[in-house]
């Protein structure tokens, strides 16, 4: 009797722990997403003091029948893709050579996760000047040094080029994400684990592939999860870098605020929110399946 009292009083004690930050979530997020699910209902103008029209289905049809939106949508599929299997596979093998002790080891963890702590504006104009064609070091090496280019690439002006430079960019800009976690995880396997396989005859592969992946397996769903999302919506890293690659995030931006079309940008947002989580019911599904495996 008295131990069902206290279970029922520390339920009500955690509701009223949780029942502000709860508040504050329905405030910061539920709001808005059911302001601008209600908001890709009309056509509304970014201006306030304009009328809005009620247009039912009309602005999720116009983004369906426009090839501009499925040009953008493989575009960021392909980035996301490419961001995401490049950070996580190099945060991983990053987290496997520095999972044992060598000299400056902290010095080195240190300087892995700066460009992750460092602000994007600083990174981002530094890739700029880095390629710039006129003083940057990269066509200076090139041209000058070991003579591959006969005249200085434009690598911001062709889209090609600039699709794999925000690629490269977001890659080494947000592996030490994963690194981080994935470190964090590998300390907490076993030695012992790892020398019952040696001697069993495990080559490194081997070693892994049973030992290895299985334990990280959580902490990839969650990483490759999450890395998906921010990527999906990425914008402003895209957006300072370049013009030439039109992803998602530009596109709604620029329906929005340079067509002045707030309701299609709306409903943009509430089709980008299907695709996300059908992308994630999709990535979580196909993990456990390998876990499983």
């Amino acid at each position: 009797m008295f131990k069902a009292k206290r279970e029922t009083s520390d339920g009500k004690l955690a509701f009223i722990l949780l029942l502000p930050s709860a508040l504050l979530i329905l405030l910061l997020i539920g709001y808005p997403m059911l302001s601008n699910f209600y908001i890709s209902f009309f056509q509304q103008s970014i201006n306030p003091n304009l009328p809005s029209e009620f247009i039912g289905f009309e602005n999720f049809s116009e983004t369906l029948g426009d090839a501009e939106f499925y040009k953008s949508l493989g575009i960021t599929l392909l980035y996301t893709l490419l961001v995401v299997a490049g950070s996580t596979a190099l945060g991983l093998y990053v987290a496997i050579l520095f999972n044992r002790p060598f000299k400056f080891r902290k010095l080195a963890r240190s300087l892995i996760i700066l460009s992750y702590v460092t602000p994007s504006i600083s990174l981002i104009f530094a890739w700029k000047y880095m390629f710039n064609n006129g003083y940057g070091i990269i066509n200076y090496i090139g041209r000058d040094i070991l003579h591959i280019f006969d005249r200085a690439p434009l690598w911001f002006d062709n889209p090609t080029s600039s699709f794999i430079l925000v690629v490269l960019f977001a890659i080494w800009r947000y592996f030490p994400y994963a690194f981080i976690a994935f470190l964090a995880i590998l300390q907490t396997i076993s030695p012992t684990l790892y020398e019952a396989a040696e001697m069993d005859g495990a080559n490194i592969w081997q070693k892994f592939k049973a030992v290895t992946l299985p334990a990280i397996m959580p902490v990839m769903m969650t990483v490759i999860t999450l890395r998906t999302i921010w990527m999906f919506y990425m914008f402003e890293d895209v957006y300072l870098l370049t013009n030439k690659v039109n992803v998602l995030g530009i596109y709604l931006y620029e329906t929005a605020f340079a067509f002045n079309d707030l309701g299609k940008a709306s409903a943009i947002s509430v089709i980008l929110f299907c695709i996300i989580c059908t992308l994630i019911i999709v990535v979580r599904k196909r993990v456990n399946l390998n876990a499983s495996s």
